[in-house]
């Protein structure tokens, strides 16, 4: 396979868990410095994955780079296992349990009115506190990380669908189709919270973007085994 990275290329990548998106960005760079002797190169992301996360990124090279603020405009694809009855600071597994609720009284049927009729469409969605986003140039999780208290103003975000694909509580596995800019781990926390009940996120899956399949990523190593070849 030829690729020709300072000219552009689009690369699709299966993050790996527990790695951020800049160390995806960072290893791809390093990989193609390496193997082509390129003393700089532009690499970019396409849209930030949590560190818990795994699933489709588009990273961009050389001139490609210009394209990306487009490809962040796209509809993504989730899929997110939740598990109702406790609740955490940062809404998934990088923080412990503060709090439990409930769940007992949930059930499919009660779930799916919840989600068809105050979840589908265009909705103001109060982002993480551990999140990416910007306060006075700062990134939210770093003040939350110090235990300061901050206050992040709601965003108008679309939910196109939300489909269940497993239910056995207290877990529940969906499948989510977005605008950009929506945080499924704020819209996890309002679902558990409007069943009278507490949910945070377990497991997450980005399986596309636009146009872009999951089944068409490249992970690390297979990258790095292409290029070398």
């Amino acid at each position: 396979m030829e690729f020709d990275f300072k000219n552009g290329e689009v690369l699709l990548i299966n993050k790996p868990f527990e790695w951020t998106s800049f160390d995806v960005v960072n290893k791809i760079r390093y990989l193609i410095k390496k193997r082509y002797n390129i003393k700089k190169i532009k690499v970019g992301h396409a849209g930030t994955l949590d560190p818990l996360a795994t699933g489709l990124m588009i990273v961009c090279t050389g001139k490609a780079t210009k394209k990306i603020q487009d490809f962040t405009n796209y509809d993504k694809e989730y899929i997110a296992e939740i598990k109702f009855g406790a609740t955490t600071p940062s809404f998934d597994l990088e923080t412990e349990v503060d709090k439990t609720y409930p769940y007992n009284h949930i059930n499919e049927k009660e779930l799916l009115n919840i989600l068809k009729n105050k979840f589908i469409g265009k909705i103001n969605q109060i982002p993480p506190i551990f999140s990416a986003k910007k306060i006075n140039g700062v990134r939210a999780y770093e003040y939350a990380r110090k235990g300061e208290n901050i206050e992040l103003k709601p965003s108008l975000v679309e939910i196109k669908s939300i489909e269940i694909l497993n239910i056995n509580l207290p877990f529940v596995t969906l499948l989510i189709k977005c605008s950009k800019g929506m945080y499924v781990r704020s819209l996890i926390r309002d679902i558990g919270f409007s069943l009278k009940s507490g949910a945070h996120l377990t497991k997450l899956e980005r399986t596309s973007v636009g146009e872009f399949k999951i089944e068409n990523t490249f992970t690390i190593s297979q990258f790095e085994t292409i290029i070398n070849n």
